[in-house]
């Protein structure tokens, strides 16, 4: 698989528009749920006993946490942001799949071998890096559950934005009740990949965020592959020779 060398954009400009778009409307629309889900923080229905799959219900999220103030303004930034994100996401699938970048990101049918070589590596099991393309195996499952998540987040937002009219998808996810817990972990997954996520960009590969900033990036000496690099090692770029 090709690399970029220097002097290449590494990410398209729709890539890197549709990236920090999705950044900042899933930021908007995790802490307004928060602040939504503050008004009852819990799942089972009032007068039932307590839901089994959340063992902290009834413990609201931390206020510095939320956005919108009151439940009406959290509705009004969230809904308003779910647009943003699906209109966004739509145009980020049409360019994965219209310029085939899908096969970077899509895992192969050797992924989970990749991706325990890469575990082996980054826990110093093994020397030297990996071989892999634009994206190593665990970015590969990492990012591909990034849209499962967006996906399970669209459709039992759906179920619990429209119980009566789309009642067949609120009933396929179990109901209401279980379309609310749906809707929340699947926050909390998305949001703990994110985090994940950028633990690892800032010590494993800071040169990633001039990438999906301006498109530069000289895989040739930047890259983790070329530098050898683990979390917080080996951040200065391979001398040329």
């Amino acid at each position: 698989m090709s690399t970029p060398s220097a002097g290449t954009a590494r990410h398209h400009p729709i890539a890197r528009l549709t990236h920090w778009v999705s950044a900042v409307a899933v930021l908007v629309m995790a802490a307004s749920g928060l602040r939504i889900f503050n008004a009852y923080p819990a799942f089972a229905p009032k007068g039932l006993p307590a839901f089994a799959w959340w063992p902290w219900e009834g413990t609201p999220a931390p206020v510095w946490l939320t956005l919108g103030g009151w439940l009406g303004g959290a509705r009004h930034w969230h809904f308003a942001m779910m647009w943003v994100l699906v209109l966004n996401a739509l145009v980020y699938l049409v360019h994965l799949y219209h310029r085939g970048r899908w096969r970077t990101i899509v895992p192969r049918v050797n992924v989970w071998r990749d991706a325990l070589e890469m575990a082996r590596y980054y826990l110093y099991l093994r020397r030297d890096h990996p071989i892999q393309g634009k994206h190593n195996a665990l970015q590969q499952v990492a990012y591909t559950s990034m849209l499962l998540c967006g996906a399970v987040l669209v459709l039992s937002g759906l179920a619990i934005w429209k119980p009566v009219t789309l009642g067949w998808l609120t009933r396929l996810l179990g109901g209401y009740a279980l379309a609310r817990w749906w809707h929340f972990s699947a926050m909390l997954a998305l949001g703990a990949l994110v985090v994940v996520h950028v633990v690892m960009v800032l010590t494993v590969d800071p040169y990633a965020l001039r990438a999906m900033t301006t498109g530069k990036y000289d895989a040739e000496r930047w890259s983790p592959e070329a530098r050898n690099a683990r979390p917080f090692s080996r951040w200065f770029p391979r001398k040329v020779t």
